[in-house]
Order: structure tokens, then sequence, then C-alpha cells
């Protein structure tokens, strides 16, 4: 029985903010991505969107209006997804993961068991009780599980919080501490790098949350790199895997043939070293895509049912 196929069409959902609000003097490299091609490596027809925040419904509350724009991203990729296309979310950061997941809730119905894979050197799991900065930028993964600010999650569409056990980090190399002893406490999995990348606990990590899930997202932030590649990223970190590796990683899970929706976000196209960061997003986009359409998407994208209730 055929499980997969390949990719015909790509949705793609550009995002120039950064959390709701525009990134000033910084395109998110849609921009950069534009001029290189770089979404013809996938080898589709592609159709670019870019969500809009309504400014007339801006609150007070920043976490209303990352769940408002979350709900913008979600649309567009319900569109994609509905359409049976693959949906890439580029430029952004990982603030908006929140849409994506709520797009896929929006298209396959509630009841679809969706896999979040997050290739981060952060977990982004705190909540305002563990967090030590109060960053937003570091809950979105513990807000789409259901573990705060409710209003965010819902209004990014994701209805039904997704499970911690089809939640698998990868590399996480820096962790809070409260943060860390909450995805312990939690059926969270973590696939470290340590011994060999991507290496055998990653592809049995992987294994087993693709046969858990109908279908998956691949959550890649740029600062998963080692600094050096993305010299001026606002969370860069030491220590980390390099670009060969990570893609090494990617086609790990896109061997699945599960991934329906994928993300490369955090790339920033501004300030000192942004020419090495932009290059670093154009080579993860490339090489993603590539993996993707080498291994397909699953066949059964769109359930009949779920269409008739949109």
């Amino acid at each position: 029985m055929k499980t997969h196929q390949p990719l015909t069409a790509l949705q793609v959902v550009g995002v120039r903010y950064r959390g709701s609000k525009l990134a000033e003097r910084d395109e998110r490299s849609l921009d950069a991505y534009a001029a290189a091609d770089v979404y013809g490596a996938a080898g589709v027809p592609v159709n670019v969107v870019e969500p809009r925040f309504p400014e007339l419904r801006r609150d007070a509350d920043p976490t209303e209006n990352l769940g408002i724009l979350g709900g913008e991203i979600a649309e567009a990729v319900a569109i994609g997804r509905n359409a049976g296309h693959a949906v890439l979310m580029s430029g952004g950061d990982c603030s908006h993961i929140t849409g994506v997941i709520g797009g896929l809730q929006d298209a396959h119905g509630v009841d679809a068991k969706i896999g979040l894979i997050w290739f981060d050197a952060h977990g982004d799991f705190n909540t305002p009780k563990t967090t030590i900065s109060g960053m937003l930028g570091g809950m979105p993964v513990a807000v789409a599980a259901g573990l705060g600010y409710a209003n965010w999650r819902i209004g990014s569409h994701i209805v039904a919080p997704l499970p911690t056990e089809r939640i698998l980090m990868v590399d996480v190399r820096n962790l809070d501490p409260l943060e860390e002893q909450l995805i312990r406490a939690t059926a969270v999995g973590i696939a470290a790098p340590a011994a060999g990348f991507p290496g055998d606990d990653l592809t049995k990590a992987v294994r087993e949350l693709a046969e858990a899930c109908d279908y998956l997202y691949l959550h890649i932030d740029s600062d998963i790199l080692d600094e050096a590649y993305v010299p001026n990223h606002g969370t860069k970190e030491p220590n980390g895997p390099n670009m060969e590796q990570v893609l090494a990683a990617v086609d790990t899970v896109m061997a699945t043939g599960k991934v329906v929706a994928l993300a490369v976000v955090s790339v920033y196209g501004e300030g000192e070293g942004s020419e090495t960061s932009v290059a670093s997003g154009i080579a993860l986009i490339r090489g993603s895509l590539a993996a993707w359409q080498k291994h397909g998407l699953p066949v059964e994208t769109i359930s009949p049912t779920n269409q008739m209730k949109r």
C-alpha cells in the first residue's frame, strides 16, 4: 500500500513579524529568500502569502496579540493544507508556531494526531511560573501544550492542546533549570546530538513519534546551528551542530513521510553578521525542501469529512 506521495505544490506562509510587531529594519530575510529563489528547491509550483496583523484589533495584552496573529497564520496554513499542499512557514520566530499547529487542526480536525518535532537550541517550554526573563518567545511550545496563556493558544485556533507525548525536542542544549524540570515532568521527548548527530538516538525517537502520529510539523529555529552560522541571532549558542549535521537530521525526519508542515524561523536579516545568517537560512530551507521532495507527503492528507465541516 502506497503511503507517501510527492509534493505537488508548496504554500509558503511568510511572516514579517517579531512577535506581533512588524520587524523594523529587518524583513525577516523574506526578501533575501525571494531574491535567491530559495523556494524553487521544492521543484513544484509555489504560492507565497504573507499574513498581516489586523491593527484595528491590536490589544494592550501582548499575548492577546500573539493569538490574533496566530489566527491569521492558521488561516493561511489551513488553506494550503486543504488544497493538499506542503506548507512552509518562513521568516517570523518561534512565537508563531501556534498558528501553524492551529492551522493544521483547522485543516485536519482536532482529533488528528499531530506531532511537533522541535529543532532548537532552546526548549521554549517556559511558563509564567518558570520563566527567568519573562520573554514570551521562550514559551510557545508550553502554550501549544495548554500550559499557559489560553488566549494566545485559542486565538491561534488550537482547540485541543498538543499532548506532550507528541512533542520531540532535538538538541535544546540550553534549558533554564525550572524549564528543564517541567519538560522532564511531562512526556516530551528529548533527542540530544551527543554521540552523533543525527545518530541512532534521533532516528529511534523520530520513528517512534511518527508511528504515534498522523502528521508531523518540523520546526527549525536557526539557532540550533552553532553560533558561527548565525552570528547575529538574538539567542545564538556555542557548541552546536554544523549545517551538514542539521540537514542530515532533517532528512531523518522527512524520511517518515509524515511531515505536512515545515518552519524555518529566526533568521536575522540585519546587523553585523547578517550575510552569514541569511546564507544559513537559505541553506536550511533549500536542504529541507529537497529532503521533503525526496520523501514526500502522507497520501491521505485531508479527509473528505473534515473538508465538509469547513
